[in-house]
């Protein structure tokens, strides 16, 4: 069993160090060109593999953090490749984009209700439990208005895409603070860390949507 985790904890943070290097490039990178299309599929395994060993090393060995960061990461990854079919037109949801909201949903108020048990305990860590579950349903109820409106939502699919893969990059900068803690001061809560890319990196996600989805309208 210590090998098999091994195995999967050389595995994880191999798919999340490409993960974080590759989102830092394309961070700075022109968006939509070649080049930004082959470092994001790099992006995207890398995460893929980062996240599927979160949960399984999560189940062998429990562990919150392990948790949290796979069902996320998950979540906000396949999401923004799925969103990614509606650029052409008359494209509709399919079950397994069904499935992916389904997973969030329901692992969303798990987190919340969670979060609030912690909370009631004195435990501040349940503060990161209901940040990530509110995250995570707000980005469910996006999925839902964007099927009720018929797939209609001008440049919707572009706007969805931005903000979750972003929102993966969060993730992955998350795991590498929240990993390498005790590198930084003592008195700094463990919760600081679980948040801090969250309020750095996403004012960055509605400049981005801003920026790229007038860029698409008037080309």
């Amino acid at each position: 069993m210590k090998e098999v985790f091994f195995i999967l904890l050389c595995l994880h943070i191999a798919g999340g160090g490409l993960g974080l290097l590759v989102g830092t490039l394309i961070l700075f990178l022109r968006k939509g060109d070649r080049n930004h299309r082959k470092l994001g599929l790099l992006f995207y395994w890398g995460m893929c593999l980062a996240g599927a060993t979160s949960l399984v090393m999560a189940v062998l060995h429990p562990n919150y953090f392990l948790f949290i960061v796979g069902i996320f990461t998950l979540y906000m990854n396949l999401s923004a490749k799925r969103y990614l079919r509606f650029k052409k037109k008359e494209q509709e949801a399919q079950v397994i984009d069904y499935v992916i909201s389904v997973f969030m949903l329901v692992f969303g108020i798990i987190f919340i209700a969670f979060g609030i048990y912690l909370l009631v305990q004195a435990k501040n860590f349940g503060i990161v439990f209901l940040v990530f579950g509110s995250i995570g349903l707000r980005f469910v109820r996006q999925d839902y208005l964007f099927r009720k409106s018929g797939y209609s939502m001008k440049l919707a699919w572009l706007s969805n895409h931005i903000q979750r893969m972003m929102g993966t990059y969060i993730a992955s900068l998350t795991a590498f603070l929240v990993v390498n803690s005790s590198i930084f001061p003592q008195f700094i809560p463990s919760f600081v860390f679980w948040l801090l890319p969250g309020i750095i990196v996403g004012p960055l996600i509605g400049r981005f949507v801003k920026k790229y989805t007038q860029k698409v309208k008037h080309s």
